[in-house]
């Protein structure tokens, strides 16, 4: 329960958008400059035993560091490291023996090119009726949103847009339902995809406005359209998403208080707020910490949105996704235990054909996807939102890290490059085709 007055709550929401319009005023001064970042290192390190991603992992618990994709035997790590927390970094990998380099010697350098980089790039984001999108480059949330705004007016025999809620900043949190029979119809599944609950991974929500696409503007797979309904939200953290376009860019929670709680320092990890196992592994009590589980399961307003979806849902929901990045991976539960889930085979069965179909269409240079439960390919952690769908009766529930930064190329920032959104794109919906079509069979049999 929220320690703010009411009365505080609604200065709050009053001022949200003058407080908006002032960071929007100000960006050409503070976008590029990145000061928080100086001095930290991100670094890749390559665990070669089950043994050693486990030691990573406790490093990781115990010198809080944030890990940007997670330690697997067969993928590098990438982790960001602040200036006080190196040398002790560097020392335990060393007596462990775990091998490591530098991806970015000076991060503030690094996102400072990156702007540059933006700058240089011909800028292709809607304005106006926002009837179009560009995949050439990361849109801001006011393009996504008028995207959808644009797609609901163009297409209103079959698509309905939703404002589900207000954030803590006072921004909609919204998501397009997609139906040949304005969901009025019981008999038929829903598939549930949602983006954008870590803020900085900017790959996520493109993946999800091409879904709107290719329902909509470029139906080439007429039976998805037909037989399924659709629940797509493109970003289920608005103002975390805002604030790494014009904040900090590595921001990964929402952007709540919970005064005095909270210590002045805000954000939950909403992939740590649902109320499965809440806080009992892999999780922090430190409101500082990236993954901060919250003061309690649910205590967010955009994993109840989440929530609320799949409850009202729930009998027909067939597949839920949630696209996150990044790593290759395809996660299944459990997370919060070693356990086998009671559709393991399914989940395993349908996993690999989704990520036969993403390697399959995807670019050359990003590796095959790896499948599995969170627990047995990375870590423990509680509070995650396909634990939860899962546990509640979601027969297929996964996590999709899509591939990042592009191995081998000359690109050293923190997004994948521009060029390849796109690609992924086209290798997610391809991926997502088949699984669908997994799914329906299974959700007519009743597995």
């Amino acid at each position: 329960m929220r320690l703010l007055s009411r009365r505080m709550m609604g200065v709050i929401q009053i001022t949200s958008k003058i407080k908006l319009f002032v960071l929007a005023s100000i960006f050409v001064f503070t976008y590029s400059k990145h000061e928080e970042y100086a001095g930290w290192k991100s670094y890749y390190i390559n665990t070669s035993t089950v043994e050693q991603v486990k030691k990573l992992n406790a490093i990781r618990t115990k010198l809080g560091l944030d890990f940007l994709s997670p330690a697997h035997v067969k993928r590098e790590a990438l982790v960001l490291a602040k200036p006080e927390q190196q040398e002790e970094f560097k020392n335990n990998l060393d007596h462990l023996g775990i091998k490591y380099r530098i991806h970015v010697d000076d991060i503030k350098s690094a996102l400072d090119h990156d702007d540059e980089k933006k700058k240089n790039r011909t800028k292709a984001i809607a304005r106006d009726s926002g009837d179009k999108m560009s995949y050439d480059d990361y849109q801001h949330l006011e393009t996504i949103d008028a995207y959808m705004e644009y797609i609901a007016k163009e297409y209103p025999k079959t698509t309905t847009l939703v404002t589900a809620a207000q954030t803590f900043e006072g921004l909609p949190i919204r998501y397009m339902q997609i139906s040949t029979t304005n969901f009025k119809d019981n008999s038929k599944p829903v598939i549930f995809i949602e983006g954008g609950m870590h803020a900085r991974e900017w790959i996520s929500p493109p993946t999800v406005t091409w879904v709107i696409k290719k329902l909509t503007e470029d139906v080439t797979e007429p039976d998805l359209l037909n037989y399924f309904d659709w629940i797509l939200m493109p970003i289920a953290n608005p103002d975390g998403y805002n604030f790494t376009f014009f904040g900090r860019r590595l921001w990964r929670k929402n952007r709540s208080m919970n005064f005095p709680n909270d210590n002045f320092c805000p954000g939950v990890d909403g992939n740590r707020n649902f109320n499965i196992a809440w806080n009992t592994v892999g999780t922090e009590e430190d409101p500082c910490s990236g993954i901060y589980a919250g003061n309690g399961p649910f205590s967010e307003i955009e994993t109840q949105v989440v929530r609320n979806i799949i409850m009202e849902h729930i009998s027909r929901i067939a597949l839920y996704l949630s696209m996150h990045s990044f790593g290759s991976l395809i996660l299944h539960p459990w997370s919060h235990n070693l356990t086998l889930s009671y559709n393991y085979d399914n989940l395993a069965k349908v996993g690999h054909a989704i990520a036969n179909a993403f390697f399959e269409h995807g670019p050359d240079i990003f590796p095959p996807f790896i499948v599995g439960s969170t627990s047995e390919l990375l870590y423990l952690c509680s509070g995650s939102s396909t634990d939860y769908g899962h546990h509640i009766g979601v027969p297929l529930a996964y996590t999709i890290e899509l591939p990042g930064i592009a191995p081998n190329d000359d690109y050293t920032g923190f997004d994948m490059d521009p060029q390849y959104i796109k690609a992924v794109c086209e290798s997610t919906w391809a991926g997502i085709v088949v699984g669908a079509r997994k799914a329906k069979v299974l959700f007519r049999k009743g597995t």
